[in-house]
């Protein structure tokens, strides 16, 4: 059954992709709802986008009632209570009834990673980038898109002291992946502490075998520190040639390391870091050795008992991405509470609620809402850990993160309140570009039923005359090692 199941979901996903989503083709004047999509766009002859009549929750003003925003060129031109295009072909969107709020921002995700997250046969391998295995027709990516997700941090997995490059990417689905990336966003890195790096839950410790280091979280300490050691002296080599090299013509450069130099782009600030982290030790571990080596951590990554320290990890400037409430799911997860991002926002810290799932990421808009329930975070607040300050945290709010004149206009537009369990989004828009469209996704499906209704008729007046098809492969269940941070990471075996 559940390969039927995937069978179909394949389809309607190359149908999706091969269905004309921009399909309107008339030009459309302003006083009329439209549809709108790249190809009304262009064939209207404008650069226009109007949406109108919204409640309009900005994530940095507060919200606006009956407005409306003005998108001209992919970015934001106005937004407000009296906004008009002058354009009489500009595509309108009229969204009354409905909240548009910014393109929701996730700062911990592993969607469109081809093979496995984790490169975990060492326990450095900052030199492996996730940019090169970004699959743009995973599955995912669509149902993402439908939860009203326009951007992902994708981070390498979590079962190194000091695992892969990460990639920020757009989910610009039919679009060639290199134009995914935003390209004014900073590289990143994914760092590990805890079980995960020392492998206490992973099935990669085969009996007879010698254990890969470290094994403890010392080990993974030292690790860190270690390598932060080759990388300064490789940058201070580097350095040495660079003011010889002027003066001597038989000056030798280094070697050149792929793997310390992201450590020295670190150092030097051109890199975020990033780390998976749960206990409050080890958080205040590398917080101190950053100190220490000189170079800072931009978000600790789940950070449960980030509530504990929260003042230490304010003072660094250091951002907590976490989530609203899943803990438990391993020791080192129990000591959590679900008031954890609203300590922590109130103690000065930027914070984001993440996924660390393709699931749990087309819901980021409920796990949000969790904040002022839990905490008492105000709407607004509660938006921004989901939009704002996610954007805050990769570097990238001045073009996005938030409803504002000259932003990127990504907009997820919802049939009622995005905190209510029974809003839906209705379309997600990039950059003035609409990249889901509920009603379009009902069109899409019933022509999918009419199709393979079709399909399952000319089989049946063809059946006997046909070979009989090869077995289809069988789907295994997961087992108890994919199930790490609670939730399912196939593939790797190992941990995110």
């Amino acid at each position: 059954m559940k390969t039927k199941i995937y069978a179909g979901i394949s389809l309607i996903l190359i149908l999706v992709m091969a269905f004309p989503v921009f399909a309107k083709t008339t030009k459309r004047k302003a006083t009329r709802t439209a549809q709108p999509n790249t190809a009304t766009m262009q064939r209207s002859g404008s650069r226009e986008m109007l949406i109108k009549n919204a409640t309009i929750m900005t994530a940095s003003h507060g919200t606006i009632k009956n407005g409306s925003i003005l998108v001209r060129d992919g970015k934001i031109a106005a937004v407000g209570a009296n906004v008009n295009s002058t354009d009489s072909n500009a595509v309108v969107i009229d969204a009354t009834g409905k909240y548009v709020t910014p393109g929701i921002i996730d700062c911990h995700s592993h969607t469109a990673v081809e093979g496995s997250v984790n490169e975990g046969s060492l326990s450095v391998t900052s030199m492996v980038r996730i940019q090169d295995v970004i699959d743009p027709y995973a599955v995912n990516v669509y149902r993402e898109l439908a939860g009203g997700l326009v951007t992902c941090n994708v981070l390498h997995g979590s079962a190194n002291a000091i695992g892969g490059q990460n990639a920020v990417i757009k989910l610009k689905k039919g679009k060639p992946v290199d134009e995914w990336f935003i390209k004014d966003a900073l590289p990143g890195i994914k760092f590990a502490l805890g079980e995960n790096p020392k492998r206490s839950n992973s099935n990669a410790i085969i009996p007879g075998q010698q254990r890969r280091y470290p094994g403890t979280r010392m080990g993974v300490e030292e690790v860190i520190r270690e390598a932060f050691i080759r990388a300064k002296e490789y940058m201070r080599d580097w350095q040495e040639y660079e003011a010889a090299k002027g003066k001597d013509p038989n000056a030798v450069a280094p070697r050149r390391d792929l793997q310390l130099e992201a450590l020295v782009e670190i150092l030097q600030g051109k890199r975020l870091l990033h780390s998976h982290c749960y206990r409050a030790d080890e958080i205040q571990m590398l917080l101190e050795l950053g100190d220490e080596l000189g170079f800072k951590v931009t978000t600790l990554q789940h950070v449960l008992e980030g509530y504990k320290v929260a003042k230490e990890i304010a003072a660094h400037g250091t951002g907590g991405s976490t989530f609203s409430d899943w803990w438990a799911y391993k020791l080192e997860a129990y000591d959590a509470i679900p008031y954890n991002a609203a300590i922590m926002t109130n103690k000065g810290v930027v914070v984001s609620i993440n996924s660390d799932s393709d699931e749990h990421a087309r819901r980021l808009y409920l796990e949000a809402a969790k904040t002022m329930k839990y905490g008492g975070l105000t709407e607004e607040q509660a938006l921004r850990t989901i939009t704002l300050n996610p954007a805050m945290q990769l570097k990238i709010d001045k073009r996005t993160g938030s409803i504002d004149v000259g932003k990127d206009a990504d907009f997820a537009i919802f049939n009622g309140h995005p905190f209510s369990v029974y809003s839906r989004v209705e379309m997600t828009i990039i950059e003035g570009e609409v990249y889901f469209d509920r009603q379009k996704d009902l069109e899409m499906r019933e022509a999918i039923k009419k199709e393979k209704e079709e399909l399952k008729k000319k089989e049946r007046e063809t059946r006997g005359t046909t070979p009989v098809g090869r077995p289809q492969p069988t789907t295994p269940m997961p087992n108890d090692e994919e199930i790490i941070d609670g939730h399912h990471h196939p593939e790797d075996g190992g941990a995110k």
